[in-house]
């Protein structure tokens, strides 16, 4: 058939479209015929993997890509959006496999609350099309098991998922678990397809599909913003960041690709919560297939299993790594998603029941912010966060290192999205200090007038106490002993000077720096305002100051952890 044809034809869509073609659905196309005793075609006309019924399409400004496959390179695939007159042709270019071409387009900007039916048509009059599709913004969710815990899981579950059938213009995508030691071009096992939420889409069985912490952030955008929102479940439990990372990403922390290892072989069997930890091989499979779709942002939820050594002490540079790396790979596979998407993150809860333990989820709560203690900063801009230190959940019949409160995670990321991603203005993160005093027995730490505070706890501040007259905190001629607090007002904390000692200075202090900080929401320090816990951090006093001092924190800077 002419190609002039095949166009006039798909200006008449969808009238016509059941008279002269045959007319195939997204998920019927490994083989295809066309009327008319045409040749029969071997390959494949569809569709890419995540483009179906009911699914959510990025909305203006940006163009959504829409892309698939088709058996004959130099072919031309026309595609129609129900209800406007524009055809999007596209060349059939070479593939990732012998047989097999590929074709994409970008649509214009579409911005309407209508749901559209989307039609590809190739030049022999073979058609298929997709329906329900809304345009919105796209949000994609990643991490380990904490994203990965499911809204049946969560504390009041029951309630959550009778609501969930109201939300109709929400539309949810769950990537299925699988790795691969080579990067692909398509999700090869898809978990849920594009689904409308409902009880069971929402909240199957644990650990399967739906996450709750991106269900519960995606809806309280749609209550917020009004307009459709589709949200891609891409999440493995047990998984560290190197996995999700690129070789590039890696590279960049000087970590190598680790690809060749045969973790593909048939004897090695992965769980729910123990997925791969070889580099790269879940950025292969679950996440460079999705690169071609135009996205909003992201949020992540990660960390757990990169609290140990040694890799707790490089999540300062991968972590971060891994987001420049994101957004650059998915704006230059669409060439229509942001470059600098925004992207939140979980800073990691509590855990343990245990309030000894001073490393590894302290420290990859400090690296998850590039050192600095507060997102966006310097290193990670358009980044937002939700601190979680102060929602452990001992008792959790999931383990402790999964807590059921996962509303108030989403609440939080949801207030710092807000300001971060749409820019409309929330207090959405907690009170840090701005000055930290010594004078005479106390040593009080000043909040500034940014923030009125309150204090729920006297404990969880620590000095930082040296010996022989030095001023620097190291591990070798230092340690840390808690320091209560001894009175406080609106606006500063004051802390017990004495507790180094005779003989001894205050060097250093931090705050929170502990696995499980304190329990359920009785951390210290918190914002009046939506009721933020104060985030961990640490900080050192100026080299060459005396035991009484007094220094401005300067937040522009990383803090290296002594």
């Amino acid at each position: 058939m002419a190609l002039s044809v095949v166009a006039a034809l798909i200006f008449l869509l969808p009238m016509t479209i059941g008279q002269n073609v045959v007319r195939m659905h997204q998920n019927d196309f490994d083989r295809f015929s066309v009327g008319g005793g045409q040749k029969q075609k071997a390959g494949r006309f569809a569709f890419a993997s995540y483009y179906s019924d009911h699914m959510v399409l990025q909305q203006a400004p940006q163009r959504a890509v829409i892309w698939g496959f088709y058996p004959d390179v130099g072919d031309r695939i026309i595609v129609k959006v129900s209800g406007l007159s524009k055809a999007y042709p596209a060349d059939v270019k070479p593939g990732p496999s012998a047989g097999e071409g590929v074709w994409s387009v970008s649509l214009d900007p579409i911005s309407s609350a209508a749901a559209f039916t989307i039609t590809a048509m190739a030049d022999d009059g073979a058609s298929i099309s997709i329906s329900d599709v809304l345009f919105g913004d796209v949000w994609v969710c990643s991490g380990q098991s904490n994203m990965q815990f499911t809204t049946y899981q969560i504390d009041n579950a029951t309630e959550e998922l009778d609501q969930a059938s109201k939300y109709t213009n929400i539309r949810l995508f769950t990537v299925a678990d699988t790795y691969s030691t080579t990067p692909l071009t398509d999700l090869t096992k898809i978990a849920e397809q594009w689904t409308l939420p409902n009880s069971t889409t929402v909240g199957a069985a644990p650990f399967t599909y739906f996450s709750a912490v991106c269900w519960l952030f995606g809806r309280r955008l749609y209550e917020e913003l009004g307009y459709p929102i589709g949200l891609v479940d891409t999440t493995w439990g047990g998984t560290p960041v190197e996995a999700w990372s690129s070789p590039d990403a890696l590279a960049k922390c000087g970590l190598k690709a680790n690809q060749e290892k045969a973790s593909n072989t048939p004897t090695k069997k992965y769980t729910t919560l123990e997925g791969p930890d070889d580099n790269s091989q879940l950025w292969n499979a679950m996440v460079n297939p999705l690169l071609k779709m135009t996205i909003y942002g992201a949020i992540w939820y990660q960390g757990e299993a990169d609290s140990r050594e040694p890799k707790m002490h490089m999540y300062n540079c991968t972590f971060p790594a891994m987001i420049d790396d994101w957004r650059a790979k998915w704006s230059a596979q669409t060439g229509e998603t942001s470059p600098t998407f925004p992207f939140g993150f979980v800073q990691l809860a509590g855990n343990q029941p245990d309030m000894s333990i001073i490393s590894g989820f302290p420290d990859v709560r400090w690296h998850q912010t590039a050192d600095y203690g507060y997102v966006p900063n310097p290193r990670m801009k358009n980044v937002f966060m939700a601190v979680a230190m102060d929602l452990p959940d001992f008792t959790s019949p999931w383990g402790s290192i999964h807590p059921r409160d996962k509303q108030d995670v989403a609440q939080r990321l949801y207030l710092s999205g807000l300001d971060i991603a749409y820019n409309r203005p929330q207090k959405h993160f907690g009170p840090r200090p701005a000055n930290i005093t010594q004078s005479g027995v106390y040593i009080n730490l000043f909040y500034g007038t940014e923030w009125t505070i309150k204090v729920r706890n006297q404990e969880g501040f620590e000095l930082c106490c040296t010996v022989n007259g030095q001023d620097e905190c190291t591990q070798k001629n230092s340690w840390w002993l808690p320091s209560p607090i001894m009175d406080w007002d609106s606006s500063s904390v004051s802390l017990d000077g004495m507790v180094c000692g005779e003989g001894q200075y205050a060097a250093g202090i931090r705050y929170a720096w502990r696995e499980s900080p304190c329990v359920f929401k009785r951390c210290a320090v918190y914002a009046e305002v939506n009721e933020l816990p104060a985030p961990p951090f640490i900080s050192t006093k100026p080299k060459g100051s005396s035991t009484e001092f007094s220094y401005t924190i300067d937040w522009s800077k990383p803090q290296i952890i002594p």
